[in-house]
C-alpha cells in the first residue's frame, strides 16, 4: 500500500479538510437506486450491525477484517466480500496501515428480479475468490465519481445475480413452496413507507398469504423480516433528509420514526455508526450534533 487515501487518478473525491489518517467515506451520486461507496479506515470502522441488503464489495488496499457468522474473516485485494442480508458483522483494519475498499448495497428484491423467486444465494464465509463473481462486482464498483448508467447497471445486475448463484453452488431447491407474488405485494407496500402501525395481519390482507407463511417466504426471498425491511426503508429516507441538511429530529419524524432517539438507535444497529459520525465522515451537512 502506497497511500492511505486514493490517488486523484483513482477518480475519488476526498472530503475537504481531512488529514491523511482520518477515516472517510465517499458516496457515489448515481442514477442507480442503490448506495455505493468508497471508504478508508485506519482502525475500528464499524460496531456490530446488520443490513437488510447484500453488502458486496472489494478491498482495494490493506487488510480488511470483520467478524461474520461466528468467525473472524479477512478480505485482501483480489477477493470479493458478499455479506448476506440480515447477518451481523463488524469491521476494522487488519494491519496498522488501514484499509481502503469499495462496496455496493443491493436489495434482495433486485436480485429476485433476475432469479424470479428462487431462494437467495448464500456465500459461505462472506469472502470468495470466484473469478466470475469478482468480474461482475468489479464492473459495478468504479470510482465514486464515475457514473453508472441505468442500462449498464441492469446488465451488471443480471450478471451479478447469476454469478452469485454460481459461486454459491448453483440454484437452491426450496424445501417448501414459496409464494413469490404474495411476498412481493407485501414488500412493495412496505417499500412505500405506509403511515401508521403495520402488522402481520395487515400484510396478510394485502398479500393474500397467511401471516406466518408470508413471514417465512419474505425471509427466504428478501433475506430479512418484514419489520426490519420497513425499518431499513425508513432509515434510507432519513439518510436522504440528513444529507440535505434536514434537522435530525425532523428527518426522524418525516421518515416514520417516533423521534430522533428512535432513529439514532436503529441507525447504529443498521450501519454500525451513529448518524453524526456517518455525516462527518461523508462530509455532508449536519443539522445539529447527535449522539
Amino acid at each position: 500500500m502506497t497511500s492511505d487515501h486514493p490517488s486523484a487518478g483513482a477518480g475519488v473525491i476526498e472530503p475537504p479538510g481531512l488529514k491523511r489518517r482520518d477515516d472517510w467515506i465517499a458516496v457515489a451520486e448515481d442514477a442507480i437506486p442503490f448506495e455505493r461507496i468508497e471508504a478508508f479506515f485506519a482502525g475500528r470502522a464499524y460496531e456490530p450491525h446488520r443490513h437488510d441488503t447484500y453488502a458486496i464489495g472489494q478491498t482495494l488496499s490493506g487488510v480488511q477484517s470483520f467478524r461474520y457468522r461466528g468467525a473472524e474473516r479477512t478480505s485482501l485485494p483480489g477477493a470479493t466480500m458478499v455479506l448476506h442480508p440480515d447477518e451481523l458483522h463488524d469491521g476494522q483494519a487488519g494491519s496498522e496501515h488501514g484499509f481502503r475498499y469499495r462496496m455496493i448495497y443491493i436489495e434482495p428484491a433486485a436480485i429476485q428480479s433476475v432469479l424470479g423467486g428462487r431462494p437467495l444465494p448464500f456465500i459461505k464465509g462472506g469472502v470468495t475468490s470466484d473469478p466470475r463473481l469478482f468480474a461482475a462486482v468489479h464492473a459495478l464498483l468504479p470510482a465514486t465519481d464515475a457514473r453508472i448508467e441505468t442500462l449498464e447497471f441492469e446488465d451488471g445486475l443480471f450478471e451479478l445475480a447469476h454469478a452469485l448463484e454460481g459461486a454459491a453452488g448453483g440454484p437452491s431447491r426450496a424445501t417448501a413452496a414459496i409464494d413469490y407474488r404474495a411476498a412481493e405485494r407485501a414488500r412493495l407496500y412496505l417499500h412505500d413507507l405506509p403511515h401508521g402501525t403495520v402488522t402481520l395481519e395487515s400484510l396478510e390482507a394485502i398479500s393474500g398469504r397467511d401471516r406466518w407463511s408470508l413471514s417465512r417466504d419474505f425471509r427466504r426471498l428478501f433475506g430479512t423480516s418484514p419489520y426490519r425491511y420497513l425499518v431499513q426503508r425508513r432509515l434510507e429516507a432519513a439518510k436522504v433528509g440528513l444529507r440535505r441538511g434536514v434537522p435530525p429530529a425532523q428527518a426522524a419524524l418525516e421518515s416514520g420514526f417516533a423521534d430522533q432517539a428512535h432513529m439514532s438507535r436503529h441507525f447504529k444497529k443498521a450501519f454500525g455508526v451513529t448518524p453524526g459520525r456517518w455525516l462527518r465522515m461523508a462530509a455532508m451537512p449536519l443539522g445539529r450534533e447527535q449522539a
